[in-house]
């Protein structure tokens, strides 16, 4: 699923976007604000040519594709949650997340991975953003990104600026990770960061039960992640957002004797259309065996192995399903 780019969101939450926010040379390019379809702010990126937010809006987004099917009661009788959130962006899914969690008795371990410091500043300069959120999770946004670490009675977090390749090699080797959180820009824009060596080592970080959530639906992406030994269920659309196949995918790293329902409160199990997809050219990974390949080098080497691999064209598939399929697939 890509992110919005700015003639899919022309006239609509893009419109008004003029105000230029950056210097081209920052690694997001120039950044400009404009409004989400739920009201609440969001940043579009020159550099990627996307939207930081879905069709939905910015706060339902964090809230439908990262907080719900966290299930995060699950955790309420536990002493410890430990969360990851590789681009952490504005902010919204780990705010919205540690939002959901006040009033308990977690202590939550949280590390985040970012490149670029802008968005985070920006959002906290608009009261719009900070009206989504109380005292308290207000101080930990000032703190990350003021000292880029927070601590709050006994839960703590850390943020490490720079690029997520290596930054992610510099997590404790032991640490298992009940969460991650994965918001970059789509694929096909940002392959550096769905590369099947790249999603690979997030899922050895998984403790067991650990659930991966993503916007992304590609079948690269599910294809690297079921090699990496993964689960896969597919998030449910919500209100407000585009109609389309698939809101995104939830990736579960197996636990013992306790096997994940293949229905839930904000997902289902694939699809059959959803798994042929899966055995398409579309599910040729994007590779980055060094972790220092450029956007450019990653999409060559896709590119090259798609044309000469005997699977099955994505576009038979869409001609089969055709009357299921929303929108594009990558």
């Amino acid at each position: 699923m890509l992110r919005p780019s700015l003639t899919q969101t022309s006239g609509t939450t893009l419109s008004g976007c003029t105000s230029e926010l950056g210097p081209q040379q920052h690694p997001l390019g120039t950044l400009s604000s404009y409004a989400t379809a739920d009201g609440s702010y969001s940043l579009y990126s020159s550099h990627f040519k996307e939207a930081f937010h879905s069709s939905a809006g910015a706060l339902a987004e964090a809230r439908s594709k990262f907080v719900a099917p966290a299930e995060l009661e699950r955790f309420y009788g536990s002493k410890q949650l430990r969360v990851l959130d590789v681009c952490v962006g504005l902010g919204y899914n780990s705010a919205a997340l540690i939002e959901a969690l006040q009033g308990s008795s977690i202590r939550l371990q949280w590390w985040g991975l970012e490149l670029d410091p802008r968005p985070l500043n920006l959002a906290l300069q608009q009261p719009n953003f900070k009206a989504n959120w109380s005292l308290q999770v207000l101080k930990i946004l000032e703190d990350i990104r003021d000292s880029s670490s927070w601590q709050q009675k006994s839960s703590q977090g850390t943020l490490l600026w720079g690029d997520a390749r290596q930054k992610l090699n510099l997590l404790p080797n032991n640490l298992k990770i009940d969460l991650i959180l994965l918001d970059a820009f789509s694929p096909s824009r940002c392959p550096k960061l769905w590369s099947e060596e790249f999603l690979t080592a997030l899922a050895r970080k998984l403790a067991p039960g650990g659930r991966l959530l993503t916007y992304c639906r590609a079948a690269a992406v599910r294809a690297s992640l079921r090699r990496a030994g993964l689960q896969l269920r597919s998030l449910l659309r919500v209100a407000g957002e585009k109609q389309g196949w698939s809101a995104g995918t939830l990736a579960i790293s197996p636990e013992p004797n306790e096997a994940l329902s293949l229905q839930g409160p904000s997902w289902q199990a694939l699809t059959l259309m959803e798994e042929e997809h899966l055995l398409t050219r579309a599910a040729i990974p994007y590779r980055d065996p060094s972790g220092q390949a450029t956007v450019e080098e990653i999409l060559e080497r896709r590119k090259q192995e798609q044309q000469h691999c005997a699977m099955e064209s994505t576009n038979s598939w869409q001609r089969r399903w055709s009357r299921d399929l929303t929108g594009e697939c990558h």
